[in-house]
């Protein structure tokens, strides 16, 4: 079965635990989709991947095509794998199309949920996926940062 990891983000936004997030995928020598709520969603990460450090980037690709395929990390609103990535990011609301008992989520090793714990909505919304993924019979774990920013398994 998946791995499905829920990351609560209290302390730091999405824009800083991502890369770091996404830089231990690539160290794996695995390949990552990024699925977020909309595509102004979808330029912003497209913009930071490639800016958010000075010494650094995130090599990425959006939009499909045939070199989606050749893309260590793919940034999607859709249910795509083109890149047959080994790890699924959703962010920003996004969703699974088909649910937690399905090929959509099985192709991946690893379903990665981050969400804004400011935002009630996007906490129910992680209440009810870690409820599903759990009855589907995933191994599912709850991260959270202690008040030294690092990430603790609770769960």
């Amino acid at each position: 079965m998946t791995e499905v990891w829920f990351y609560h983000l209290e302390r730091s936004p999405l824009d800083r635990v991502l890369p770091g997030l996404l830089e231990k995928t690539l160290e794996r020598d695995w390949r990552a989709n990024i699925r977020a709520g909309s595509q102004e969603r979808i330029e912003a990460l497209d913009t930071h991947l490639w800016t958010y450090r000075d010494e650094s980037f995130l090599p990425h690709g959006t939009g499909g095509g045939d070199l989606a395929a050749h893309q260590p990390i793919y940034l999607t609103t859709k249910s795509d794998n083109p890149n047959g990535a080994s790890v699924l990011f959703l962010v920003d609301g996004a969703q699974l199309e088909k649910g937690w008992d399905t090929d959509e989520v099985v192709q991946y090793q690893r379903c990665v949920t981050l969400f804004d714990g400011h935002d009630a909505a996007a906490v129910a919304r992680a209440r009810s996926d870690w409820r599903a993924a759990t009855e589907a019979g995933h191994e599912v774990t709850y991260w959270q940062q202690n008040a030294e920013g690092r990430w603790e398994k609770k769960a």
